[in-house]
């Protein structure tokens, strides 16, 4: 196996997972796999297509795809194009249908589903960039609602990309610190997700730095942030929900130690869900108290820490919080007006069904899921479910995400482009069809997949790619021979 760089482990650090480490590991196996490169991995976005299509779509390419035991759409992948095209410029990639993910964060969403758990209002407590947040909405089958609070503004936006560009609708995005969730929305979900901020030991095969700044002192400090989200979230999570607490690191006190002080606080109130039958070798990992400590040298990934754990009454509920929401910029569309705007989408290829539910802020149209209608007016939302239109004198004006989450591929409006067509879309050009559709307006499609709307202009379909996803350098991987 090829090394990596040189990956700083600091002894004191070295110390504790020694400790740590259950009685089958070896601290020497440990620091093996903490040099070596970590294994890229993807998850595909069955909102688009099933793993089955994928598998057959990419099979040109001659991709090594070999199957993540505790998640069925995820893959890790090896590929000789690599230095040539990064994974990120693929057509599969730019059109959401696959999401880069590391195979061990992958577990958090395996669990949280796990026992045919179906939650209908889902929280996620620190969702940037997405994979997480992407990855429930896949297994929601974009029906109920998904709460994802981002406390860093600027990856509220990478958030918000990514989530667009894998066609999800259920989601409200906020933008707090974690903590507020127990006052602001009490008894609020039927599952909540809290992967939470953590040292990121277990991250030191994607990252040689990770550690460079790690001291006893700073991950106890850590620590009691994270029990603080853990008891908001609790707070938040219904009698009977599941709470999802998880981190990529690997020491006891930011992960076993945080679980059992929550267990330690309210005794007649949560209990462990134990996970040794998540997938067939779960038992590799498992703690005694049930949990999943994931070391890198296990299933050859990044190291990571997943527990679940059930409600089963309700608690003394937190003072209210002291801050105004402020006035609700929107108003649901009713009647006359709803059924005018839901026919002439229905004309532009845009459907949907009674999960959404059309709102109004002036001249714009969103789209908002039903679930999360009732947290209206307790916490102030960044933004809710899909911007659908624009209002002008002649019309609407349709919103590019709106397009991506809501076209179907069967729909009559599509407009297939060669793969040397598509690829000029992504660079934001106009393009010029050797045939010009017979519309004026049309969905260009590669791959079957929506790619965004156009209109005709004489003999070209002018580009309504929005300008900051807009693409250069190479994109697209080409069939290799073999």
């Amino acid at each position: 196996m090829a090394q990596s760089t040189a990956v700083y482990l600091p002894q004191p650090f070295l110390d504790a997972i020694r400790d740590a480490l259950p009685a089958d590991q070896t601290l020497e196996s440990f620091i093996e796999y903490c040099q070596l490169p970590l294994r890229r991995s993807l998850r595909v976005n069955t909102l688009k297509i099933s793993v089955a299509e994928f598998l057959t779509l990419v099979a040109p390419y001659h991709w090594r795809l070999t199957p993540v035991p505790w998640c069925e759409e995820g893959f890790w992948i090896e590929r000789d194009d690599e230095e040539t095209l990064p994974l990120g410029s693929t057509a599969e990639h730019l059109s959401g249908l696959f999401y880069i993910q590391e195979a061990s964060s992958m577990l958090p969403v395996a669990a949280l589903f796990a026992d045919g758990n179906e939650p209908q209002r889902v929280m996620d407590v620190a969702a940037a960039p997405g994979s997480k947040t992407t990855q429930i909405a896949a297994r929601m089958g974009n029906t109920g609602a998904i709460l994802a609070n981002e406390y860093s503004a600027s990856r509220v936006k990478v958030l918000h990309a990514n989530i667009s560009r894998c066609g999800i609708s259920n989601v409200a995005l906020t933008h707090f610190d974690g903590r507020v969730f127990g006052a602001a929305l009490p008894e609020s979900f039927d599952a909540i997700l809290l992967d939470a901020p953590c040292s990121g030991e277990g991250v030191v095969r994607k990252d040689p730095d990770a550690l460079r700044n790690w001291s006893p002192e700073s991950t106890a400090e850590i620590a009691n942030t994270q029990r603080e989200l853990i008891e908001s979230a609790f707070h938040a999570l219904r009698p009977g929900g599941t709470l999802i607490y998880s981190t990529c690191t690997l020491n006891r006190q930011e992960n076993q130690e945080i679980c059992q002080w929550l267990l330690d606080t309210w005794p007649d109130a949560v209990e462990i869900a134990p996970l040794d039958e998540l997938f067939p070798e779960a038992a590799r990992a498992l703690t005694p108290e049930g949990f999943l400590h994931v070391f890198p040298q296990i299933y050859d990934c990044e190291g990571f820490f997943v527990a679940r754990l059930r409600k089963t009454a309700s608690i003394e509920p937190l003072p209210a919080p002291g801050y105004k929401v402020g006035k609700f910029p929107f108003v649901p569309m009713k009647g006359k007006s709803a059924a005018e705007v839901t026919a002439a989408a229905e004309k532009s290829g845009l459907t949907w069904g009674d999960e959404l539910r059309l709102w109004q802020r002036d001249k714009e149209i969103w789209l908002f899921p039903t679930e999360i209608e009732p947290l209206i007016g307790k916490v102030r939302f960044s933004r809710i479910g899909l911007k659908l239109a624009e209002q002008h004198n002649k019309g609407f004006r349709w919103q590019h995400e709106a397009v991506v989450a809501l076209v179907k591929s069967d729909n009559s409006l599509c407009f297939p482009l060669s793969e040397a067509e598509a690829e000029e879309w992504y660079r934001g050009r106009d393009i010029y069809p050797e045939v010009t559709p017979s519309r004026d307006e049309v969905v260009v499609t590669f791959q079957g997949q929506p790619l965004g709307l156009a209109r005709k202009v004489g003999s070209r379909l002018k580009n309504s790619y929005p300008r900051e996803l807009v693409r250069d350098g190479k994109l697209f991987a080409a069939p290799q021979a073999g």
